[in-house]
C-alpha cells in the first residue's frame, strides 16, 4: 500500500510514538512520525478515547470481529472478564468522527488489536491464536467509506516520495 502524497492520514496514535497501547508502549514506525512532521497525522486511540487507562489489562472481541460487535453480535472483554464493549464503541465512533472532520480518507491501523486491527485480530481466547477480521474502529471505519490498511502493510519505502 502507497501512503497518499498529500492530505491527512487517520493513525493509531501508539504507530506515532505515543505510550497508548494496553501495556503503555509505543509501537513508533518511522513512516508515521514523517506524517505526524508533515503535519499530515491524525493520531487517535479509540481505547483510550473510549474511557480506557493506561496501562489497561488486555483485551479480545469474543465470538465475532469489530463488525460483530457493531451489530450487537460480538462483544470486547477484558483478560480480567469485564466487558469493555461500550468504550470501544464510544472510541470507534469518536476515530471516525476525527477521520471525518480532517478528511482523512485513509486510516493506518496497529494490527491485530481489538480495536484498530485490519483484516487479522486475536480470537477471543487470550491464547495469541489469530483469526481474519478487523477491530471496532475499523470495521466503522470502513463503513464510513474510509480506506483502512494494517501498519503491517506499510514499509519504510512506502512514505519516501
Amino acid at each position: 500500500m502507497k501512503i497518499p502524497e498529500e492530505g491527512p492520514v487517520l493513525l493509531s496514535a501508539c504507530l506515532a510514538g505515543i505510550a497508548c497501547t494496553h501495556e503503555a508502549q509505543p509501537k513508533t514506525r518511522a513512516w508515521a512520525l514523517k506524517l505526524v512532521a508533515e503535519g499530515r497525522a491524525v493520531p487517535v486511540c479509540p481505547e483510550v478515547a473510549g474511557g480506557l487507562p493506561i496501562p489497561r489489562p488486555e483485551a479480545e472481541i469474543q465470538q465475532g470481529d469489530g463488525a460483530d460487535v457493531l451489530d450487537g453480535r460480538a462483544r470486547v472483554v477484558s483478560i480480567e472478564g469485564h466487558d469493555v464493549t461500550e468504550n470501544y464503541l464510544k472510541g470507534a465512533r469518536l476515530a471516525a468522527a476525527a477521520a471525518k472532520r480532517s478528511g482523512a480518507e485513509i486510516a493506518i491501523m496497529k494490527a491485530r488489536s481489538p480495536s484498530c486491527g485490519c483484516a487479522c485480530i486475536y480470537d477471543g481466547t487470550f491464547s495469541g491464536t489469530r483469526r481474519g477480521g478487523d477491530g471496532v474502529t475499523s470495521a466503522l471505519l470502513r463503513r464510513e467509506g474510509v480506506a483502512v490498511v494494517s501498519d503491517e502493510n506499510i514499509g519504510s519505502e512506502e512514505i519516501t516520495y
